[in-house]
């Protein structure tokens, strides 16, 4: 059993449910990220709701096309070629987190 294979076809498929919800949803899905629906309605009408959506959107689909690359590496040469496909995926994602709302969500101010 290829647990690299698995493990990145598993996140795969997770993001792109997410992204595709976010695609679907547009900018009602913006109350489905973390921080944003901790917002008042008069502090989240001052951010781009459809930016919100649009850029979570597109990073699901980025991370789903490095776990595609990653499990389709892991099933031809080796598992642990899925090792890379999470380093890649974790420094992505934490170059998005902020612990500060207001920092996080500064970009998608309405102007």
């Amino acid at each position: 059993m290829n647990t690299g294979f698995w493990s990145c076809i598993i996140f795969l498929i997770l993001f792109m449910i997410v992204g595709v919800l976010f695609a679907v949803l547009k900018e009602k899905a913006a109350q489905f990220v973390s921080g944003f629906n901790l917002l008042s309605k008069e502090e989240q009408a001052l951010y781009d709701k459809a930016y919100i959506s649009r850029d979570i959107r597109n990073q699901c689909f980025t991370w789903a096309v490095i776990m595609l690359i990653g499990a389709v590496l892991s099933y031809f040469f080796s598992p642990y070629m899925a090792v890379p496909a999470f380093v890649i995926w974790i420094v992505l994602f934490f170059k998005e987190v902020h612990f500060d709302t207001y920092k996080a969500f500064e970009k998608y101010l309405l102007k």
